[in-house]
């Protein structure tokens, strides 16, 4: 008899699904955090089929930017009247470097750089930006850009730190808060760019994965788990959203640390495993 295939147990969904929405809310990188915290506790996350995780992730995705939509709803409101030629521009140019790395190497990207070790890399090369950004931004006193000043060549950096984000562990909202604060824009108008063009991504990847699963899904027995975790990642990000999303306004360098000590721990515990082989 073949050995039965793993199965991604309710518990663990729900459990990534609790931490999905914080991860997601704060530039630490959340698809490097839902393959990092089950391999360091020992979970059989990584021994899932790929496609299984893939689409588990993306109902993760899913709650989160559901939740999202609910608690930006004034703002978005507010920049669906506002928009003008010079928004739509931004926006446009700030989808199109993710949408393109996304369908021509997304697989490959996944394939070959999913590992622990190549997300502890992403989140120390990532870390290193976000300090790097802070550095170059603009201090208090002299003030910083806000929103209204964005330009084609502003959308064109968030959308090539979309697109680099595509690597594991490197954070989408890290990386374009650290385009947008390297660019000159204030923390605040760092963060409301930062979602503004994240949120058409995240619910995008989120309705094609819903007509996926709507043409065949995941195994019965699976449906349960995805279903957990989809609802857990919405609640915990509907908590925390307001919150956490003010609190990112912040300086990047507490955040920065924070990737590199994780990285630390990854490749310490990887050297130790590759010493007792």
């Amino acid at each position: 008899m073949l050995p039965a295939e793993p199965r991604l147990a309710f518990r663990d969904a729900v459990a990534l699904g609790l931490l999905h929405g914080p991860a997601e809310l704060l530039p630490i990188s959340s698809s490097g955090h839902t393959t990092l915290i089950p391999w360091l506790a020992g979970r059989p996350y990584a021994e899932l089929d790929g496609a299984v995780r893939k689409s588990f992730e993306l109902s993760l995705h899913a709650g989160t930017g559901l939740a999202l939509a609910i608690d930006m709803r004034g703002e978005l409101r507010a920049a669906a009247g506002e928009l003008d030629r010079r928004r739509a521009g931004v926006l446009a140019l700030s989808l199109l470097p993710a949408a393109l790395a996304g369908v021509s190497l997304r697989g490959q990207i996944e394939r070959r750089l999913g590992g622990p070790g190549a997300i502890a890399l992403g989140l120390a090369a990532g870390a290193i930006a976000m300090a790097l950004a802070e550095w170059r931004a603009p201090r208090p006193a002299s003030g910083g850009r806000d929103c209204s000043q964005a330009q084609a060549a502003d959308g064109l950096a968030l959308g090539l730190a979309q697109a680099g984000a595509l690597m594991p562990g490197v954070s989408r909202n890290g990386a374009t808060l650290a385009a947008a604060r390297a660019r000159g824009f204030t923390p605040a108008a760092a963060q409301q760019l930062s979602w503004d063009v994240a949120l058409p991504v995240i619910l995008g990847a989120s309705a094609l994965e819903a007509r996926r699963l709507g043409r065949g899904g995941p195994a019965r027995e699976q449906r349960a788990a995805f279903a957990g975790g989809a609802v857990a990642s919405f609640l915990s990000t509907l908590a925390l959203a307001g919150k956490l999303r003010r609190r990112a306004r912040r300086s990047l360098l507490p955040y920065a640390l924070y990737r590199c000590l994780l990285a630390a721990l990854v490749l310490a515990r990887l050297r130790r495993e590759r010493g007792s082989a």
